[in-house]
C-alpha cells in the first residue's frame, strides 16, 4: 500500500542567546577606531592628476567670473530703473 514518509531529524539542540557586551569601549579606542576607518576610506578616493586641478579650477573661477558680471549687470539695471521711478514720482 502507501508507504509513509520518514523524515528524518535531527534532535535539537537548546540555543543559548549570546550576551552582547552592551559596555561603550573607551574614549581612545573610539578614537584610534575612527582613524582607521577614515584612514581605510581614504585611500580608496581616486585623487585628481595636477592637470585636472588646474582645469577644474580654471572652469570654476570662469563661470564664477560670468556669475559676477552677469549680476553685476543686473544691479546696475535694477539700479536705473529705480532712479528712474524716484525721478518721475519725485
Amino acid at each position: 500500500m502507501a508507504e509513509e514518509k520518514k523524515t528524518n531529524t535531527a534532535p535539537t539542540k537548546a540555543v543559548t542567546a549570546v550576551k552582547k557586551d552592551e559596555t561603550k569601549p573607551g574614549f581612545f579606542k573610539r578614537v584610534g577606531k575612527w582613524f582607521r576607518e577614515m584612514r581605510s576610506e581614504l585611500k580608496k578616493v581616486i585623487w585628481p592628476t595636477g592637470k585636472t586641478l588646474v582645469n577644474n579650477t580654471a572652469i570654476s573661477v570662469g563661470v564664477m567670473l560670468v556669475s559676477a558680471v552677469v549680476l553685476w549687470g543686473f544691479d546696475e539695471l535694477a539700479q536705473m530703473l529705480v532712479r528712474a521711478l524716484f525721478t518721475l514720482v519725485g
